[in-house]
């Protein structure tokens, strides 16, 4: 039996080379061959660890949720400031931006457990906003689903069209810069934060 460290170790670079895998080629075309290959172990020691490419899918997936709601933090005091930063981590990572894109677009949602971590995230975020709203913080003529859903699709826009940004990397700073301000301004203005009473 190997040693604990070298478990571990093999199993990250399984993790790593699932996820650029998953980012690039989906969940359909994803290949555990590949996988195996780009982290330097066998099929054989894929499926030792993870039951099937969906389950594998699965949890590269939540720790990417993981590090995005520890990145942006979601205050409902201040979605602006909440979208700016969702915009800017996928600004920065537009391949985890893909890789969590291919969860909605392929598993079945009838499959997904309950305590399914995208579930329980979005369910956790309802939950904060109708918390504001009921004190005060937040206008209650929203529901706190199209809240939620319109701040993540503003602050996601750009993210799903790369092909607009400039190739010289001073301005696409500044063109990146110009639609932080977009996202920031569109959800200000659509979700101003209400006085606190």
């Amino acid at each position: 039996m190997p040693p604990a460290s070298s478990t571990t170790a093999t199993r990250d670079r399984i993790l790593a080379a699932a996820r650029a895998e998953f980012a690039r080629y989906g969940i359909a075309g994803a290949r555990i061959d590949r996988i195996a290959k780009a982290a330097k172990t066998s099929k054989e020691r894929v499926y030792a660890y993870f039951a099937s490419k969906e389950a594998l899918y699965r949890l590269v997936s939540a720790e990417e949720l993981t590090a995005i709601v520890e990145a942006t933090g979601m205050d409902p005091a201040d979605l602006p400031g909440y979208a700016g930063r969702l915009h800017d981590y996928y600004a920065a990572h537009p391949e985890r931006f893909r890789l969590m894109q291919w969860g909605r677009l392929e598993l079945d949602p009838d499959s997904t457990d309950a305590d399914d971590p995208v579930r329980a995230t979005m369910a956790g975020k309802l939950e904060r906003l109708r918390r504001a709203q009921q004190d005060g913080i937040l206008d209650q003529s929203w529901d706190p689903i199209d809240i939620l859903v319109l701040l993540n699709q503003i602050a996601a826009s750009w993210a799903a069209y790369t092909d607009f940004d400039p190739a010289d990397p001073a301005e696409r700073d500044r063109f990146l810069r110009e639609r932080r301000t977009a996202v920031v301004t569109a959800v200000q203005r659509l979700f101003p934060a209400a006085h606190q009473p």
